[in-house]
């Protein structure tokens, strides 16, 4: 039988679009680790916090609006104040620059981008009081490939990378720490419409040949919010089985 390691044992984790995909393995991971773990989405991400048990608490949040944002701050106190934040909710249509028009613009940069901001105003209050935090974005690593009809997008993913650095240095001594964490193509639903073969031309790109599983980002979203990861800050760690390389 699988033993547990309990490396997140009294912390208090919150992860943003957590009904399915990426945000549910998060969130699944923290909990399995010993968080409490709050988990929000446009709809009550019911069904995850019935996998997880009752460590899980759900919470509908619209990460555009700051209101909603407070409202889960005051509601979220009634779990513990929250030690961990993982921002994953993410928009991501395909729009090549002539046909992006302002409103997708900006539903993308608030959605993508907004959120993290938001994110901290709230929850960066009660980590000072403990002198201890985690804040981990999730990017892409498309903000490195040459890919057509998103630059609103890559924009807004190029942004959080760039938040979480200027995080990092105004809260480096105070026991909190930020960073990005940037994965690849995921074998969720929001992909379901692709072919298998637009699915293995990314993954002929990739060294590891095969096509990313939610799961595959849990390992270093665990570390970073971890006590092991205490001198890590404003990193981008991509997770995309070796498809953008730097060079």
């Amino acid at each position: 039988m699988k033993t547990s390691i309990r490396t997140h044992e009294g912390r208090v984790a919150l992860v943003t679009g957590a009904a399915q995909g990426i945000g549910q393995a998060l969130a699944l991971a923290l909990a399995d680790r010993g968080a409490e773990v709050i988990v929000t989405d446009l709809t009550l991400p019911q069904e995850t916090v019935n996998k997880i048990g009752p460590t899980g608490h759900a919470f509908q949040l619209d990460v555009t609006q700051e209101e909603d944002w407070r409202s889960l701050l005051l509601k979220g106190r009634d779990v513990g104040e929250v030690d961990i934040v993982v921002n994953n909710a993410g928009y991501f249509p395909n729009r090549f620059i002539d046909d992006l028009d302002l409103a997708t613009w900006r539903k993308t940069i608030a959605t993508n981008l907004d959120s993290h901001f938001l994110s901290a105003k709230y929850f960066l209050p009660g980590m000072r009081k403990k002198k201890w935090g985690r804040f981990v974005g999730i990017s892409s690593n498309m903000v490195g490939l040459a890919i057509t009809g998103m630059s609103h997008y890559i924009a807004s993913k190029m942004g959080i990378i760039g938040f979480m650095r200027g995080l990092a240095n105004d809260v480096a001594n105070e026991g909190i720490t930020a960073n990005a964490v940037l994965p690849g193509l995921t074998n969720t639903l929001a992909i379901a419409p692709q072919s298998e073969e637009q699915k293995r031309a990314v993954w002929d790109q990739q060294a590891i040949k095969r096509l990313g599983e939610p799961r595959d980002l849990t390992g270093a979203v665990l570390f970073l919010t971890s006590d092991d990861a205490a001198f890590i800050t404003g990193q981008a760690i991509v997770v995309d089985g070796g498809q953008y390389r730097i060079g």
